[in-house]
């Protein structure tokens, strides 16, 4: 059976942490900061016990500080890193040019802040051709009402909005997927 071309397997998925810095982050409820920290975990643990190859930006490190360490700590060797100033990834030097030569073309992305980094990222990835899939729980923005309006525009123009949960069960595809127990346990 041929399946949906919306779906995200594992095979064909490049998991973007956007932005999830110290300083930028601290400007964020602690709620809110501790689920983007909680489900970006998540997803970076499944990606890696997937295979799928994992990119991190920061946004102006000199003065925004460095990716939080909870999500540096678990980065695996070979991540892709970008420092940028451009709010797109896609404005930063090479990001393109490397990430159409991965072979991945459905994007997920996790990260700060939604309104801005995640909404300029998205729309020029579909430009390029790409599929992009905003996990919505693991995006945030200052304030809340700029995420829900972000995401809605989002949605408009054809990004798919989905939550950390979808993207696991999506990469495993199956419940006889020997990772399967593992990534459940990330489910807690």
């Amino acid at each position: 059976m041929k399946s949906h071309p919306n779906l995200c397997k594992a095979n064909d998925s490049l998991l973007l942490i956007v932005d999830i810095q110290t300083k930028l982050l601290a400007a964020m409820s602690q709620p809110v900061s501790e689920e983007i920290i909680d489900k970006s975990e998540r997803l970076i643990t499944a990606a890696k016990l997937l295979n799928i190859p994992i990119w991190v930006t920061e946004q102006y490190p000199q003065g925004l500080g460095p990716t939080h360490p909870k999500i540096s700590e678990l980065l695996p060797p070979d991540y892709q890193h970008f420092e940028k100033t451009s709010f797109s990834c896609c404005s930063t030097d090479n990001f393109l040019n490397l990430l159409k030569t991965s072979h991945r073309p459905k994007i997920i992305l996790a990260g700060q802040e939604a309104h801005v980094c995640i909404l300029q990222t998205a729309l020029e990835l579909t430009t390029a051709g790409f599929s992009v899939y905003i996990v919505e729980d693991a995006v945030c923005s200052r304030n809340a009402e700029h995420k829900f309006y972000a995401l809605n525009r989002l949605a408009q123009q054809n990004v798919t909005i989905t939550n950390f949960e979808s993207v696991l069960f999506e990469w495993l595809e199956n419940a006889s997927h020997p990772q399967f127990k593992t990534i459940m346990a990330l489910l807690h």
